[in-house]
């Protein structure tokens, strides 16, 4: 059930909200701001104080200048409870600084899906082998920082395609439940080529029990984006990608029901909505013939 946010914590979010959109406007770079579970807080830095770091729940959190205004931009995972949150900032003299922010409310739909193969519901014994290997393998590409910035926070969609499943679907399989469905399904046929939304470095690629073959992009400053069930690989740890450049082509392996692209989006280790960084569609013009 949905929670009602309180009043003082909705005029909260709305004052927050002004501050956000106000350094939004600056900086064209800024993903979209929804500060609910799964979604991107944009928290704006006391002007005049000089932060040389920001945390949140422990991880080290993007910092954007937008003009004279310094935003941290916080991946707030979907396990994050609806209420105050707190920024922890240190500045340049050692000062700790604590800001508070609000996190609001958000309801996903349920996803129920049929497979096939049950070792893919419920793996065997051996399986759970392999998959606890490829589980600390995945955490650790998603939760690296790379102290070199991003060169943009505005990512293009990997492959052009219908959404299938959209983010956050609460999971059932075989009415089994299962943790939320974390990233973007993009229905793209066999073969499709896929593009990198942005420059990077690819940190690691894989085959993969779940996820099949999958490539990483470490983007920097702790956002990464994961692309899964590929047919074919085309890039290679360590390798310097730039936008457009083409990572491999859409597949079917791992745990799914048919060919199309699992695209994630990674910030300081919160799987968030990758639709937040598309950017905005053009305004069409009705004089236009």
């Amino acid at each position: 059930m949905m929670m009602k946010p309180r009043p003082a914590l909705l005029r909260f979010a709305a004052a927050c909200a002004g501050l956000c959109l106000a350094g939004a406007v600056q900086g064209a770079e800024l993903p979209q701001a929804e500060a609910v579970p799964g979604g991107v807080a944009l928290v704006p830095l006391p002007a005049g104080q000089t932060i040389s770091r920001a945390s949140f729940n422990g991880k080290p959190v993007l910092l954007v200048s937008t003009g004279e205004t310094r935003t941290a931009v916080i991946g707030l995972p979907l396990g994050t409870r609806p209420g105050s949150h707190r920024l922890q900032l240190r500045a340049a003299d050692g000062a700790r600084i604590t800001l508070a922010f609000p996190v609001l409310d958000k309801h996903y739909q349920e996803q129920h899906i049929t497979l096939k193969d049950k070792r893919k519901v419920t793996p065997e014994k051996r399986d759970m082998v392999r998959i606890a290997r490829e589980q600390r393998r995945i955490k650790k590409a998603l939760a690296n920082w790379d102290p070199r910035p991003p060169e943009s926070l505005r990512l293009r969609l990997p492959v052009e395609a219908p959404v299938s499943s959209p983010f956050g679907l609460r999971r059932f399989f075989n009415e089994q439940p299962r943790k939320p469905h974390s990233g973007l399904d993009l229905a793209a046929g066999l073969g499709t080529p896929i593009h990198a939304p942005a420059g990077g470095r690819i940190s690691d690629t894989g085959d993969f029990f779940f996820n099949g073959n999958t490539v990483f992009i470490d983007h920097g400053q702790g956002l990464v984006t994961m692309y899964c069930h590929l047919s074919r690989i085309d890039v290679k740890p360590g390798q310097q990608v730039h936008r457009g450049d083409v990572i491999g082509l859409v597949g079917k392996t791992g745990r799914v029901t048919g060919p199309h692209l699992h695209w994630a989006v990674s910030l300081n280790d919160a799987r968030v909505d990758p639709t937040l960084f598309l950017a905005p569609p053009r305004a069409t013009d009705a004089s236009a013939p």
